[in-house]
């Protein structure tokens, strides 16, 4: 049976601490007279998904690979590409030489939701597909697929589910993305990335600032739920486990 660590405990946690962090950070920039532009002040401090990192690294050690190396720390971080020589990841779990798990952790707050989505989307397709590629061609050594997760955290706010308009004036956009809000854009790219198999699970997280005090959020569909991430992560975890056994 999997165990999941309490994952929606830490979840709640992990949320606070995103929050709480962004705020740390920008206060210490103003009390450092140094302030950057926009919302970077909240991002500086780079500490920001941290929780989550804790949480996943909990899901291993609770289903039999705590013996695993897991890597979190910059130097150790690097995997080889295929159209690129290496591409850093946020968290990997190797064990016995093998690449077991892979977990890019990302997010985005407001107000400008617009001006991020569409190099987080270029981002995430190519990493995966980069690393696949790679994977094919025998760079990771002849071993079973590694689980490669992708989490996002997005704001939740009035500028990010309102819809949004495309200009394309030769071919019309999918009637999905018509008039869809940002959070619906990012729904749709995670439900994609695992639908055409670039990742073994997309999660997305929508939560507003004042989920500082209580760690509230919400998912967008059940294939992109951090329970379905969970869910699937402790079960290839429980796997290698039993295979290595």
């Amino acid at each position: 049976m999997l165990d999941l660590a309490d994952y929606e405990r830490k979840a709640h946690e992990a949320v606070m601490a995103f929050w709480g962090n962004r705020e740390a950070a920008r206060q210490k920039q103003i009390e450092a007279g140094r302030i950057d532009a926009g919302e970077r002040a909240g991002v500086t401090a780079g500490k920001n998904m941290d929780g989550f990192v804790a949480m996943v690294i909990d899901l291993v050690h609770a289903n039999g690979l705590g013996h695993a190396q897991i890597h979190k720390e910059r130097r150790v971080l690097t995997l080889p590409g295929y159209f690129r020589p290496t591409k850093l990841w946020d968290l990997l779990v190797i064990h016995e030489g093998r690449l077991i798990a892979g977990v890019e952790l990302k997010s985005q707050v407001g107000p400008s939701f617009g001006n991020n989505f569409n190099n987080r989307t270029e981002e995430a397709i190519g990493m995966a597909h980069d690393l696949w590629t790679a994977y094919r061609e025998g760079a990771l050594g002849q071993h079973p697929r590694p689980f490669i997760g992708w989490m996002m955290m997005v704001e939740d706010h009035p500028a990010s589910r309102s819809p949004v308009r495309d200009a394309s004036p030769h071919f019309p956009v999918f009637r999905e993305f018509q008039g869809a809000s940002y959070l619906k854009r990012y729904d749709i790219l995670c439900q994609r990335l695992v639908q055409e198999q670039l990742y073994t699970s997309a999660a997305l997280m929508a939560s507003p600032r004042s989920a500082v005090g209580d760690g509230a959020f919400q998912d967008l569909s059940d294939l992109t739920s951090l329970k379905t991430f969970v869910t699937t992560f402790a079960g290839h975890i429980a796997a290698e486990a039993a295979r290595s056994a």
